[in-house]
């Protein structure tokens, strides 16, 4: 008979053998698309959040899969079993069929930093309620009256960016945006301020898409730090507002507390508060990173920069007063405007992911997607593909003459696609354009040093994007 030590160590191995197997192998009603599920537990995360240096390419562990399994394969990130999607029509079916065959979904890791009722996290009804209040900010009037505040600050900054010896945009230009929907969200000064709001996202943006260890030091830490700080923030000007309401004040923080005076309101402060996080870290993050990635590209592209001035000189030049505003008839104008944003944005993939979740069994080219297995749509991968477009790693305005990317496509999903198309895809395209008709109007600059990019797998600037500016 063999020892008890050596039973109990045959029978550990087993177990582990037969755990290891399943975790390899996982249960389907059907054929799962190709793949590895890495590690047990582990995954392929730490592959999968791998550093690529100076590239716009799709993320290695995206590109490297593809070519070994095709378009659609299986991983797991983060313990969870993940399938992905580089596929068009999959991945319009995924975005298009939410609370059907998918829903709205993101990583625990995820929750902990947006709050656990967060506008993406929230379905049916209650998300339709909250897009509609966010609407309020975002939405076609409303943007036709904050357009010339949008073009005071841009003018303002732009003024002040002059005099300066180096300007690191990535930090200058978040505080521009910052500044004015923090202004437009809570009544926000950062210069009267003693919470340093931009400094606290910063924190927040370097742990967002990290590995979700949550240990004193690592970047994901930093990252929940940061949002505890901006948290307490808004939680205190909450309580402030209600114990000494000011008539004076009309900003979104003013419209969100009515609601949650009425009797029948579905919002509560937890959601509230989570909400006015969601959109003060939209509009920084976004926005801002796509302004730096545009300027890094006209910088590179002097063919670009010359189209951009042009159009918007010859606004200039129609006026009957050269001297009046920004209108709104003016921006819609705005034709390689609208395309060098687009060009930037789909060469930046500032979302390396978006998730949903399978609710039912799902078949699909004869791959099965259980029930419960997440879904990631990877833009990358569609916006980089050369059967979509034509030399794709190029930066080329021209190549969007013609179309229009209003709202998503099979092939251009930078703002998602669905019921979650962002709602605040039309602020940002305006914001961009009113800050490079006040910035190619009046102003010239040349790079300094900086403007290295890498991802992990989101898109950074690790160096930032040093300029020196100048009047024309």
């Amino acid at each position: 008979m063999w020892p008890l030590g050596l039973c109990i160590v045959a029978l550990l191995l087993v177990t582990i053998t037969h755990w290891v197997y399943k975790w390899r192998n996982p249960k389907c009603n059907g054929k799962l698309p190709p793949g590895s599920m890495g590690l047990p537990l582990i995954g392929e995360t730490l592959k999968f959040f791998a550093r690529n240096e100076q590239s716009w390419e799709t993320p290695a562990f995206i590109k490297e899969r593809m070519k070994r399994y095709g378009p659609i394969f299986r991983t797991s990130l983060v313990g969870l079993p993940v399938i992905v999607s580089t596929d068009t029509e999959l991945n319009y079916k995924v975005l298009l069929q939410e609370d059907q065959s998918f829903e709205s979904w993101y990583p625990d890791s995820m929750t902990k930093i947006f709050g656990s009722q967060n506008l993406s996290s929230l379905h049916g009804n209650l998300h339709k309620f909250l897009k509609n209040m966010v609407l309020h900010v975002v939405g076609p009037e409303s943007l036709k009256k904050i357009f010339s505040e949008l073009e005071g600050v841009a003018t303002r900054k732009l003024e002040g960016w002059v005099g300066k010896e180096v300007v690191e945009l990535k930090t200058e230009g978040a505080d521009m945006i910052i500044g004015f929907m923090g202004k437009k969200l809570i009544s926000y000064d950062p210069e009267t301020s003693s919470e340093k709001l931009r400094e606290n996202f910063e924190a927040f943006i370097q742990g967002l898409i990290s590995f979700p260890l949550a240990i004193p030091g690592t970047a994901f830490h930093k990252c929940l730090q940061g949002r505890k700080k901006v948290m307490v923030m808004l939680k205190n000007m909450l309580e402030e507002r209600r114990v000494n309401p000011n008539k004076t004040i009309n900003d979104f923080f003013d419209f969100v507390l009515d609601e949650l005076k009425q009797e029948n309101t579905t919002l509560t402060e937890e959601i509230a508060l989570d909400l006015m996080f969601a959109l003060l870290f939209a509009s920084y993050e976004t926005t801002s990173q796509a302004i730096l990635v545009a300027m890094k590209l006209l910088t590179d592209h002097p063919k670009a920069l010359k189209a951009l001035t042009e159009e918007h000189e010859k606004i200039l030049k129609d006026r009957e007063n050269p001297e009046s505003g920004l209108t709104w008839e003016e921006y819609k104008s705005m034709t390689f405007t609208f395309q060098l944003i687009h060009e930037t944005l789909r060469l930046a993939n500032i979302a390396p992911g978006i998730f949903r979740r399978a609710i039912t069994d799902v078949k699909f080219k004869g791959y099965t997607i259980p029930a419960g297995w997440v879904v990631m749509v990877c833009p990358p991968a569609v916006h980089l593909d050369p059967e979509n477009y034509k030399d794709p790693l190029e930066f080329n305005p021209w190549r969007w003459e013609g179309t229009n990317v209003a709202t998503a496509s099979k092939t251009f999903m930078a703002f998602g696609g669905g019921l979650r198309f962002c709602v605040g895809a039309d602020f940002a395209r305006l914001q961009m354009a009113v800050f490079f008709h006040c910035l190619v109007t009046k102003y010239k600059w040349q790079a300094v040093k900086g403007g290295e990019i890498i991802r992990t797998p989101g898109l950074q600037f690790p160096n930032g994007l040093h300029v020196k500016f100048s009047k024309k």
